[in-house]
């Protein structure tokens, strides 16, 4: 406690700390009071404070505020059914295959709930492309849209003139391999069909 306080302190007989002030009277109470409140004396660290509810009969507890470590060490506690929606947490614990199915599940779980019939295939694709370098990564521009190789690509979600002019400094080309640049310049993608170039010599025919 000394440590904390720049003030004497002392620890009565029911080991409760005392500040005395009144020897400190050139010193401002207010960083006592700024310490005090920063000061954690109990519970686990990011968590600020929790809600208990019965589900099924059994006693729940949701917390405001996400420490997964800290909580499962705790003794009693059920590992295989504690869990955080802090995608970024369960990479650093778990790794980035348990950050790809909480994905799935959180994403899932609210379109559901708002009643919206999402076919799941679509939402573990996406969870694939946000982990497919071995770290989350938001769907953005700071994610995986800016990082995309071709410039019109780049351009086509955000900031398009920032990217632009971005390219053209560097001296950017665009080879014109995906769907949306192929649509920007309006010729066909090098998909499907499109990936095959038949060429096919016809020689001369008699209309005999």
């Amino acid at each position: 406690v000394k440590a904390i306080f720049p003030y004497s302190v002392e620890m009565s007989e029911d080991y409760e700390y005392v500040v005395p002030l009144e020897e400190e009277k050139s010193h401002d109470p207010d960083p006592i009071i700024k310490n005090v409140t920063e000061t954690r004396i109990k519970g686990i660290e990011e968590i600020n404070r929790v809600l208990t509810t019965i589900e099924d009969g059994e006693w729940l507890i949701r917390t405001d505020g996400s420490n997964l470590e800290g909580v499962l060490r705790i003794d009693g506690i059920d590992p295989s059914r504690t869990t955080t929606n802090n995608i970024h947490e369960i990479a650093e614990i778990f790794g980035i295959e348990a950050a790809r199915n909480a994905l799935v599940y959180e994403a899932h779980t609210v379109l559901t709930e708002q009643g919206l019939d999402v076919d799941i295939r679509h939402v573990m694709l996406v969870a694939d492309i946000m982990t497919k370098t071995g770290e989350v990564q938001q769907i953005g521009r700071h994610g995986i849209s800016g990082e995309k190789s071709s410039v019109l690509a780049r351009a086509a979600f955000e900031l398009t003139i920032q990217h632009l002019v971005d390219a053209a400094i560097k001296g950017e080309t665009d080879p014109l391999k995906g769907v949306i640049e192929n649509i920007i310049v309006g010729q066909s993608m090098p998909l499907g069909t499109g990936s095959v170039e038949l060429f096919m010599t016809q020689r001369g025919r008699s209309d005999e």
